[in-house]
């Protein structure tokens, strides 16, 4: 079977669904694939315990692709970012600094969700969109391009013609293998455990970011739990840590999560299952070839740090968009593919590169390297422009 469509987008995570409904809402006919079907209930084997801050930007990505009615009801906002030195094995706070959005703005920083819950909305919006199919189950098997357009394989036997090929299929790309573009990869031997924990002490709309050694702790709110408090954790440590944590027994792991917390919530009890990945740092040469671009963790990852990633994947798309309303005559054209590496490139580098500082800096074990980070965020915080700056640029209001 041979059909042809506007843009095919290899990839149905967040980024993937996303990028269907911004270009479907947009009017563009869209073939969205994915091998792996997506799991949309909190509680089935195989869900997606990460939770994402959505950060304002990203929010009217959401709202003109007609996806955030179906979240808002679900939303958490994050009115205060707080980042807390502990130095290094002991419980003091060595230094603890809010950021308040309303220093900048009359909205929150974001509002954090579920990764399960938002694969849930993107499919309810995808469903009323007779113009994007969302295969589930169905991979790519191959890519020819050339300058008129670009012919895939599906593994269930569909050959696709397309304008434009979305490579929204993640940090193993096969899309950015089969184009050819190169990637430069960074390891920091560590690991990263998310989870849901209740509490008694309310988040009131805080999300706390931990330094100790080995790498921060990042507590971000989510609504009331069986009437409890409840928040999302990413906690980073090197990875033969974070493999013993996975083995602890439920009691067990929450005493310790609430040791890493410094108490900032009090005690903290597991309250999902845990999830575990490698952390890394990665960026392709490129974000686009001959009839294809790449979005999101295709085209790059970092660290857990600052809501920053998933953010940076819908600029991806806002950009992507924009372009391809620009040059409708001409979708995927090299034109249109120069000016979108052009516009995002840069910015993405100038965060890969300060999401790196930052986590190396949490890895800190020294005491002088623990007392540097302590000192270096009091600084930053004493100096409102840079302050407000600092706040600006993680908000993607200000790009690099």
């Amino acid at each position: 079977m041979t059909m042809a469509c506007d843009i095919l987008i290899s990839g149905g995570g967040i980024a993937g669904l996303t990028a269907a409904a911004a270009f479907g809402t947009a009017g563009f006919n869209v073939v969205c694939v994915d091998p792996t079907p997506p799991v949309t209930d909190g509680a089935a084997n195989g869900a997606d315990m990460r939770s994402t801050a959505m950060l304002q930007p990203a929010r009217r990505v959401l709202e003109a692709a007609g996806i955030w009615a179906h979240l808002e009801e679900h939303a958490a906002p994050l009115q205060v970012m707080r980042i807390v030195d502990a130095g290094g094995d002991g419980d003091a706070l060595v230094t603890s600094r809010a950021f308040d959005a309303a220093d900048i703005s009359d909205q929150p920083f974001g509002w954090n969700f579920p990764n399960w819950l938002l694969r849930r909305a993107l499919l309810e919006r995808l469903e009323a969109l007779p113009n994007v199919d969302f295969r589930s189950g169905t991979a790519t098997t191959s890519l020819f391009t050339r300058t008129t357009g670009a012919h895939v394989s599906l593994s269930d036997g569909t050959k696709i013609s397309t304008k434009l090929v979305i490579a929204a299929d993640g940090r193993d790309s096969p899309m950015r293998d089969a184009a050819g573009i190169e990637v430069t990869r960074q390891s920091y031997g560590q690991k990263a455990l998310a989870f849901a924990v209740t509490h008694p002490i309310p988040h009131e709309n805080v999300s706390t970011e931990v330094h100790r050694s080995g790498g921060p702790f990042t507590l971000v709110p989510l609504p009331d739990r069986d009437g409890l408090p409840c928040s999302a954790v990413v906690w980073m440590d090197d990875g033969a840590s974070c493999l013993a944590r996975m083995a602890l027994d439920a009691d067990a792991f929450s005493q310790a999560a609430t040791d890493r917390s410094a108490h900032v919530l009090g005690p903290l009890t597991l309250a999902s299952e845990r999830a575990i990945w490698p952390i890394i740092s990665q960026h392709a040469a490129r974000l686009a070839a001959e009839r294809i671009a790449l979005i999101a963790e295709a085209a790059h990852v970092m660290p857990p740090i600052g809501a920053q990633g998933l953010n940076m994947s819908l600029q991806d798309i806002a950009t992507l968009l924009e372009l391809a309303q620009k040059h409708g005559a001409d979708l995927g054209s090299q034109h249109m593919l120069d000016a979108y590496h052009k516009a995002r490139f840069g910015d993405i580098q100038l965060r890969l590169r300060g999401i790196d500082l930052l986590n190396r800096a949490s890895q800190a074990t020294t005491p002088l390297a623990r007392d540097a980070r302590a000192k270096g965020l009091s600084a930053l915080y004493a100096l409102p422009p840079v302050r407000r700056m600092l706040m600006e640029m993680g908000l993607g209001m200000r790009q690099g």
